[in-house]
């Protein structure tokens, strides 16, 4: 599996041409105690940078964007039940979607963790 991360502050788990898809630490700090997540619809198609998502807190609410074309072929109904989940496990049990990738091409302009982690020094 490789980690990639958008500037947007969403992070990929690549396996194959499935990806798994939820934000940084980063970004829940900014948000603060997330209250509610609207998640994609299964099934749908989406093109990258699209709005995919909208995670909500208590102090502000910010888009999800699609890191990657694909297909949406699972939501994490957990998170969706407790959507403190992307506060307290943001990389793991709080993952957002699953992306069957339409283009694997675009994995190349999303950085690595080396290059986000300097990328969100500066953020």
């Amino acid at each position: 599996m490789t980690m990639k991360y958008t500037e947007d502050h969403e992070w990929l788990n690549v396996d194959g041409d499935t990806a798994i898809v939820g934000i940084t630490h980063h970004a829940q700090d900014a948000l603060g105690d997330v209250v509610f997540v609207d998640l994609p619809e299964v099934g749908k198609a989406y093109a990258q940078k699209d709005v995919a998502g909208v995670v909500e807190s208590v102090k502000a609410a910010a888009d999800v964007y699609m890191p990657v074309s694909g297909t949406v072929t699972e939501v994490n109904e957990a998170l969706r039940a407790d959507p403190a989940l992307a506060n307290s496990d943001p990389l793991g049990a709080g993952w957002f979607f699953k992306v069957k990738l339409s283009d694997a091409g675009q994995l190349a302009s999303l950085m690595d963790e080396t290059a986000y982690t300097a990328f969100e020094k500066n953020a």
